[in-house]
């Protein structure tokens, strides 16, 4: 309701204080101003959910001393005016928005994030609403870019219009020099004034709309990472022996990124294990563990030692049961197990440990 309500409203003007003709009725000596006043005086009084910012400051102010002009009115004439205001509303069939930033915000989800990105660059239209939001919504990696290229003042108060939990985390990914800086400043934040904090937020908000837009979501080395889990462990060896010939401080970004089933003693805790080996479809989790000799012994005791006895004397029989195994099954189980163990990852039912 907030585009129909504001035409009407928004003839309170300084320069437009006639009465409206071709109506009779109670409210007809009444302005336009004064009208508006009643009908904003109505809703607020019935708690509708009402928003004015997005009229210009000049008619807030003239419809602010209006209401304070406004005294007694009668009965007859609210009852008047609030038919004429639902009158005007009942004609309205469809608004549209008004300007390019209204437009944008408008299709912003409906089409390409690239188009919006280009076209707000090109007319220099930053996006509307609470900028902070918007900000608060970035991954923490572009927010320790701002936190790490801004001056100090500015940082500070991005992590004060942050969540105290997140603030924390990005803090502690900064250098220690820096992190001392912008905790101090952030003790000088006290009187900062409200519409300081708002051009704050519209600047980096422009700033970050004028970035191009990217066609993936994840970084190179989340996608290097992701792919290399799946693959066969010589496949992913050879891989990551030629990206640290090429290029070695993104291979071991890479590094970092892979969960393999020889990581599972050192990145699981034992106390998730039940949660991993009841994700996992029996026959899958037996081929891995009789396939995993060797180098991957190690990860197999470890699962076999923190699930419950009875399994695991269970599935230590069947081992010795089960013979070799080929290969491809066995790499297709292990590569099985580590696809479970991320999706409980992603759903944030258990966590990985950091390295040593």
């Amino acid at each position: 309701m907030a585009m129909p309500l504001a035409m009407p409203l928004g003839d309170i003007s300084p320069g437009v204080d006639a009465p409206l003709p071709a109506r009779t009725g109670a409210g007809d000596h009444l302005t336009r101003k004064q009208k508006a006043a009643i009908v904003v005086r109505l809703m607020i009084e019935g708690d509708a959910a009402l928003s004015l910012e997005d009229l210009a400051e000049g008619l807030q102010v003239s419809l602010a001393q209006q209401i304070a002009s406004m005294g007694l009115v009668e009965k007859d004439v609210v009852e008047d005016v609030a038919a004429e205001f639902c009158e005007v509303l009942s004609r309205v069939g469809l608004t549209f928005p008004e300007g390019l930033a209204d437009a944008l915000d408008l299709l912003d989800g409906h089409i390409s994030p690239a188009t919006i990105s280009r076209l707000r660059r090109e007319s220099g239209v930053a996006a509307k609403g609470d900028p902070w939001l918007r900000i608060a919504g970035l991954d923490n990696e572009r927010l320790l870019h701002v936190l790490e290229d801004e001056g100090v003042e500015v940082g500070a108060v991005l992590l004060s219009k942050l969540d105290v939990a997140r603030a924390a985390i990005l803090l502690g990914e900064l250098p220690g020099e820096r992190a001392r800086r912008l905790s101090y400043a952030i003790s000088r934040t006290g009187r900062v004034a409200p519409e300081t904090v708002r051009r704050i937020g519209l600047s980096l908000a422009q700033q970050l709309d004028a970035e191009p837009a990217t066609a993936f979501d994840t970084r190179p080395v989340e996608r290097v990472g992701a792919i290399l889990n799946s693959s066969r462990a010589a496949t992913r060896d050879e891989v990551l022996e030629w990206l640290d010939e090429t290029d070695s401080e993104f291979a071991a970004e890479v590094r970092k990124a892979i969960f393999t089933f020889s990581n599972i003693p050192a990145r699981i805790d034992p106390r998730d294990v039940p949660k991993v080996v009841r994700v996992i479809e029996p026959a899958v989790l037996l081929k891995a563990l009789a396939y995993a000799v060797g180098p991957l012994e190690p990860s197999r005791d470890f699962l076999l030692n923190n699930m419950s006895k009875r399994m695991a004397d269970s599935l230590r029989e069947e081992i010795e049961e089960q013979g070799p195994i080929s290969v491809d099954d066995g790499e297709e189980a292990i590569t099985a197990v580590i696809s479970s163990i991320r999706e409980l990852i992603d759903a944030s039912e258990i966590l990985l440990l950091a390295e040593e």
